[in-house]
């Protein structure tokens, strides 16, 4: 089997259809999933800068020339210092099939090429061993476990924080 091409472009509005879903449909995220949100908000933050803000953005995850879910990046920061903590969320059809890494490996190589951040973090749950895989295989590093970080499903869980720097080595084949 092939891989599909992946890549990354910026949201239209016909892919807000799919962010209102993220946001309304429990389990559709898997265990990020914080509750019904606002199904509206996807629609008011696009027609303020189309998802493409300065401490905060999205893409749209394309596999195959079809929408397979999008990543986030969010400015974080101690003191002067500013790094991105990037997000993934794809649509369950499209999860095991490779496409998570090299978009995550992508995404990195975007922000280290337009951004000058040092950089790049990412947390996931320790249950999710396919997400530790995919961030591994794009090139990061394990750093450490944040206990009781995140409130979710009625209970604090902890959080598995993974990061990759500027000077890392670069995965091979995104």
């Amino acid at each position: 089997m092939s891989a599909l091409e992946v890549r990354l472009r910026p949201v239209t509005e016909d892919d807000l259809a799919m962010f209102r879903r993220f946001v309304t449909e429990p389990g559709l995220i898997g265990l990020d999933w914080a509750g019904f949100r606002d199904a509206q908000a996807p629609a008011r933050r696009f027609a303020v800068d189309g998802y493409l803000g300065m401490d905060d953005s999205r893409v749209i995850v394309e596999a195959g020339g079809t929408a397979a879910g999008m990543m986030s990046w969010s400015a974080r920061g101690f003191g002067v210092s500013r790094y991105w903590e990037i997000g993934i969320a794809l649509l369950p059809d499209w999860r095991g099939r490779g496409i998570g890494w090299r978009a995550q490996a992508m995404l990195c190589d975007y922000l280290f090429t337009h951004t000058p951040v040092e950089r790049i973090q990412a947390f996931t749950h320790p249950e999710n061993i396919a997400e530790q895989k995919s961030l591994e295989k794009a090139g990061f590093r394990l750093e450490g476990v944040l206990r009781a970080v995140e409130f979710l499903r009625g209970q604090w869980r902890d959080g598995w924080m993974y990061s990759r720097l500027r000077s890392d080595p670069y995965p091979p084949n995104p």
